[in-house]
C-alpha cells in the first residue's frame, strides 16, 4: 500500500477543519480548493489578497503551486484544473490572466480545464481553483 501524504505548506494556515491543502498518494496529487488568500502570518486570520479578481487569481494560483511543490509536482504535472468564480462577469477577465500566467509558466502542454460560477465561497472571495496533478 502506498502511503497518503496530507500536504500543508508553510505559506498555508491550518486547515479549520479536518481536510488537507493537498494529499498525495503515490503519484497522484490532489490539490484541494484554493483561494486568494495571502502567505499565512502567525496570530493573523487569513487576509485576501485584494478586492479584484485579478490580485485573488494570481495569488490563488500561487497557492496551489505552493502545494504542488510541497508534494513533489509542478504545472507540468497537472491533468486538471477546476476554477470556480462568485461572478460569471468575470470570465473573460480570469481568461486573461490564466492565459498570461500559463505562458509564463512555459507550460509544455496545458490540463484540461472547467470555469463554473459558484456562489458559496466567504464574503469578499471572488475565486476557488482546485487542481488534480499525476506525477512521473
Amino acid at each position: 500500500m502506498t502511503e497518503k501524504i496530507a500536504l500543508t505548506p508553510a505559506t498555508h494556515t491550518t486547515p479549520p477543519a479536518q481536510f488537507s491543502h493537498g494529499v498525495r498518494k503515490g503519484n497522484i496529487l490532489q490539490v484541494a480548493g484554493q483561494v486568494g488568500f495571502l502567505p499565512a502570518e502567525p496570530g493573523k486570520p487569513p487576509t485576501p489578497a485584494g478586492p479584484h479578481l485579478r490580485e485573488q487569481a494570481l495569488q490563488t494560483l500561487a497557492n496551489v503551486k505552493a502545494i504542488l511543490e510541497e508534494g513533489g509536482a509542478s504545472w507540468e504535472d497537472v491533468v486538471m484544473i477546476r476554477v470556480y468564480l462568485t461572478d460569471v462577469a468575470h470570465f473573460a477577465e480570469l481568461n486573461d490572466i490564466y492565459n498570461a500566467y500559463f505562458e509564463e509558466q512555459r507550460l509544455t502542454q496545458p490540463p484540461a480545464a472547467r470555469t463554473t460560477v459558484y456562489v458559496g465561497l466567504p464574503a469578499g472571495l471572488l475565486i476557488e481553483i482546485d487542481a488534480l496533478a499525476v506525477l512521473g
